[in-house]
């Protein structure tokens, strides 16, 4: 494990529906199948990526006005073994509430069974996903752990060689479109201030009020390994089944966003990178047909909790940002950041015209 990356020991915890010991294992086994394991295709690739990083974070700041508010964005390379750690370590946070509570319901520990079934299939999606993921902003605080192991930029070393090699890409070029991209999910998190605290309250709101059973949970994560195998994306998440009206509604609220951030993180890449990378056409391309299968941790959360079928199509935010800069430029669309209240749902990023009415009823009502 290369230094700073969190391990996933949550020993001090109550019993967990999923074994994380037996799910980092099954993911490392999957993981070390895959080419370029060894961490000699890593050389060179830390300091190519801090140069790419700084430039990108300049670039996106010109493209979009969004700056970070909390010092220079940091670049870490790291291999399969530690990503699948790192995310371990998040899910674990981010699912804390909904575990905790089944832990409360359970009179003593969860089936020996259930624990380890749920930990194989979990361990089987990320390993899966190691393999393919490029790169991720990770926006989660880390509780117990150093400084240097918050805020960070992702970048999965032997997924790039591999990509590059495949396609015969510039890898000098294709790094730095890359770093855009992630670069501008870093902008949008810690260049708007509430934005962070937002979305992860909508998540922590919607996992506490949750009333999940085990079984569900191990249901869930097996027609996620079901749809990798068979190439679909059908079946519900771990609350989709058992969503109240409610948080029906906070789904879609957390769709949308994540809609409209990735189609951001899209068009900024496109214009910050314009006339500075030479084939950001071509990488374009290459990656959306990737993309329905592998995204990073985001994308992880949105299979758990069911939002995946809804966002299925990024391209719906790309369309949603298009028709919103047609009707009012580029200061209509910039008002999604003044509060939480301009954020699209679900329904507006698929109608924009409804979220423009609505933002023309604002300004009435503020006139």
């Amino acid at each position: 494990m290369a230094a700073g990356v969190p391990s996933a020991d949550v020993s001090d915890r109550p019993p967990s529906a999923i074994d994380w010991d037996v799910a980092e294992q099954v993911a490392t086994r999957i993981a070390a199948r895959a080419p370029f394991a060894g961490a000699h295709h890593l050389d060179g690739l830390v300091e190519e990526f801090d140069v790419h990083t700084a430039r990108a974070e300049g670039l996106v700041a010109e493209t979009t006005g969004l700056r970070a508010l909390h010092g220079e964005a940091r670049a870490r390379v790291v291999d399969r073994d530690d990503w699948i750690r790192a995310n371990l370590a998040s899910l674990q946070r981010l699912l804390r509430p909904l575990l905790d509570k089944m832990a409360e319901r359970s009179s003593t520990s969860f089936a020996p069974l259930t624990h380890r079934v749920a930990g194989v299939e979990l361990g089987a999606v990320l390993g899966w996903m190691s393999t393919r993921v490029l790169g991720q902003y990770d926006l989660l605080v880390l509780e117990d752990e150093a400084a240097e192991d918050q805020d960070l930029v992702y970048y999965v070393g032997p997924n790039l060689v591999a990509l590059e090699r495949r396609y015969a890409f510039d890898p000098h070029q294709f790094r730095l479109w890359l770093a855009l991209h992630e670069v501008t999910h870093r902008a949008q998190f810690t260049g708007v201030p509430w934005m962070r605290e937002h979305y992860l309250g909508l998540v922590r709101s919607l996992l506490e009020d949750s009333d999940v059973e085990p079984t569900h949970l191990v249901e869930s994560l097996r027609s996620l390994v079901e749809g990798r195998r068979n190439g679909s994306d059908a079946g519900g998440g771990i609350l989709t089944a058992v969503a109240s009206p409610e948080q029906q509604v906070a789904l879609d609220g957390i769709a949308g966003l994540m809609s409209l951030l990735e189609g951001h993180g899209d068009v900024t890449m496109d214009r910050a990178g314009e006339g500075i990378v030479v084939g950001a056409d071509r990488f374009g391309r290459v990656l959306r047909e990737r993309r329905r299968s592998a995204s990073g941790f985001t994308r992880i959360f949105q299979k758990l909790v069911g939002l995946e079928a809804k966002l299925a199509q990024y391209a719906k935010g790309e369309a949603f940002i298009g028709k919103v800069e047609e009707a009012g430029g580029s200061n209509l669309l910039n008002r999604v950041w003044d509060a939480p209240a301009n954020l699209p749902d679900l329904a507006e990023i698929n109608s924009p015209e409804v979220w423009i009415a609505r933002m023309g009823e604002v300004d009435q009502l503020e006139q």
